[in-house]
């Protein structure tokens, strides 16, 4: 791979950590835009909140004071929370499309001026197979993953005459820390959802812990980012990509019953 300029925001652990140290094992010049410092020296932190719009500004207006030029971006930013749609809280559900999708758009809007105006650039936004295929009792993750692989494809509608590319990556469950920071609504504020809700949440678990190394969804990741002319979706891993031409053959009904099989609610 050519040495690019590459921004990866969600840098600092999971598949987006990943990621940025296979890009900068690759020669590349790395930033990672977080929260939190990236662990990896060799990558340049950026301390930025997705929910804050300037704050990705800021990151980007830094990175081409000292670089001039950005070349690749990496929306891996993302959070999940086990609730039932009936009873969420409206400041959970809308901060988790905050990260998820409105933090990508933002990114989006920071870096395409200054893509257009060089004639190049590659966008991959962090999806999931979830929102191919919902998972139970996180509906509003499944949503907002859902949205990113339109706006992936909505985007490469418009962006395409200038050499741009946009790509939602799908992984499935992929063993990280991320299992661990979702928000699980405490069985109080779930109701007559509880049993069916804990069966899921202990189902999804084992499917992240089970699955994908972050490692092998970031060459995924890699790829899509090389590819001359892209897919506007990718999956990521045999299976994935398995799933991923399934739903589109399967009836519903049984694509309905089959992961409510997954989840343990049949």
């Amino acid at each position: 791979m050519q040495q690019n300029v590459i921004l990866v925001i969600g840098g600092s652990s999971g598949i987006g950590l990943a990621a940025a140290q296979k890009l900068c094992d690759a020669g590349n010049v790395v930033y990672c835009g977080a929260r939190s410092a990236c662990p990896d020296d060799r990558i340049s932190s950026l301390i930025l909140d997705v929910t804050k719009p300037e704050t990705i500004i800021n990151a980007v207006e830094k990175i081409l004071d000292e670089t001039g030029r950005i070349d690749k971006l990496v929306y891996s930013a993302g959070c999940s929370m086990a609730a039932p749609v009936e009873f969420a809280d409206e400041e959970d559900y809308r901060y988790l499309f905050e990260v998820n999708f409105f933090g990508a758009l933002s990114a989006i809007r920071a870096v395409l001026p200054h893509m257009r105006a060089q004639n190049f650039g590659r966008i991959v936004l962090i999806g999931s197979m979830g929102g191919i295929l919902p998972i139970a009792y996180d509906a509003f993750y499944s949503s907002s993953k859902a949205a990113l692989a339109m706006l992936a494809k909505g985007l490469n509608l418009e962006v395409k005459p200038y050499g741009i590319s946009a790509v939602a990556v799908l992984p499935g469950g992929t063993a990280t820390r991320f299992t661990f920071k979702r928000k699980v609504y405490p069985e109080e504020k779930v109701g007559e959802y509880s049993s069916d809700m804990d069966r899921s949440v202990g189902a999804l678990a084992g499917m992240e812990q089970g699955g994908m190394s972050a490692q092998e969804v970031a060459d995924t990741v890699l790829k899509a980012l090389s590819l001359p002319e892209p897919p506007s979706v990718m999956a990521a891993g045999f299976i994935n990509k398995t799933y991923y031409l399934s739903q589109k053959i399967l009836p519903d009904k049984l694509t309905q019953y089959l992961i409510s099989n997954q989840y343990n609610l049949n």
